[in-house]
């Protein structure tokens, strides 16, 4: 086990404009469990193959273990990687795959077999050992991919989306199990993913990339209740945080938009700077907001265009009146507002606010 330390880490690929990966900075503890999480081409990728030697750091460094790894190869780290394509041997039976590292060692058959079996038997395959890969389901292929990882004992496991190939019940049900195996074992990791509910999920912190750049590491719940800017806010949750840009009045302590009016706190309106020009960006999540019966200057109205029914909750998907933003509001199931119908929110829960200049968190 081991810490790991990108130390403004830059990779910039030949002919580009741009780094992919710009001076990362960040810092992941031992035997933490850390998630990469961004859109595709936020540089989530590259900053995994950088740290496995896969990719080149044109500038700063990376360390594991305090160690300065920056220019070995990837066998020199002493780390295990899953990919999401699983990368397993088709000629092989289950056993073979997952000691083929160690018979590559030159380890001793019996210690080999030994470290083969004990890993599945933790990840409960050990009545496939002597099956080929095609013999497997995709859920049982990604765990003879992870046993072959664990059995190396590495000082850090990286996982590049190593779910995405799998159906959607299958996703829950192996995310529970690798956060579950990973706690078990206190082996540091650090997993990528474009899926923001399996970062919030799976991850004792979280690391949001957005144009190679990063833009918040903290807990799940921290990123939730206060993400650090607008794309964190937008991303993060699932719905994701309805956002929208009102005009400042300071003398009713309000931000306003047509007729409503919604209170903002003193320390937010001393926030708002000359470059916001008199606007502030605002966001609450699906389910700060309820449904009122009439109009009331403090609630939004929202023209509905589509209903979710999730059976425990719907949701409903508008616009604001007269404008474009999209908001979504959480409600009771079954709650018979129809798509055509207008309805009135008013804001109960927690309000976010945000620079209209720069995004960032007031």
């Amino acid at each position: 086990m081991a810490t790991v330390t990108f130390d403004r880490a830059t990779r910039i690929y030949p002919g580009a404009d741009e780094p992919s990966v710009k001076a990362l900075d960040l810092d992941i503890a031992d035997g933490e469990f850390l998630v990469l999480v961004g859109p595709s081409g936020s540089g989530k990728s590259t900053a995994l193959r950088m740290l496995a030697g896969l990719e080149e750091t044109n500038e700063g460094r990376i360390l594991i273990g305090g160690r300065d790894v920056t220019a070995l190869e990837p066998r020199e780290r002493d780390i295990a990687m899953v990919f999401q394509n699983y990368a397993l041997y088709p000629h092989m039976s289950v056993r073979e795959n997952m000691g083929f590292a160690l018979k590559l060692a030159g380890m001793d058959k019996a210690q080999m077999n030994e470290r083969v079996e004990e890993a599945a038997r933790t990840l409960g395959l050990t009545e496939y050992l002597d099956r080929k890969p095609k013999a497997l389901s995709g859920g049982q292929r990604q765990r003879v991919a992870m046993g072959r990882a664990i059995v190396r004992e590495p000082q850090v496991f990286l996982m590049d989306e190593p779910l995405s190939n799998l159906d959607a019940k299958l996703r829950v049900q192996t995310r529970t199990q690798i956060a579950s195996l990973q706690r078990r074992m206190g082996v540091t990791t650090v997993y990528v993913t474009h899926d923001q509910t399996e970062a919030l999920t799976m991850g004792d912190r979280i690391a949001v990339l957005n144009f190679g750049e990063l833009q918040q590491v903290g807990t799940p719940r921290e990123l939730y209740d206060a993400p650090a800017n607008v794309f964190v806010a937008g991303f993060i949750g699932s719905p994701a945080m309805n956002l929208a840009t009102f005009d400042v009045d300071p003398a009713s302590f309000a931000a306003v938009a047509g007729d409503t009016r919604i209170p903002l706190e003193c320390r937010v309106l001393d926030a708002v700077r000359p470059e916001d020009q008199g606007r502030i960006t605002l966001g609450f999540r699906p389910e700060a907001a309820e449904l009122v019966s009439a109009a009331t200057p403090d609630a939004l109205e929202v023209h509905i265009t589509f209903v979710e029914e999730l059976g425990s909750d719907s949701y409903l998907y508008g616009t604001l009146a007269g404008r474009d933003e999209q908001v979504v509001l959480r409600a009771a199931p079954h709650s018979a507002v129809r798509p055509g119908e207008a309805v009135h929110a008013r804001i109960t829960g927690a309000l976010h606010a945000f620079s209209a200049a720069t995004g960032e968190r007031i």
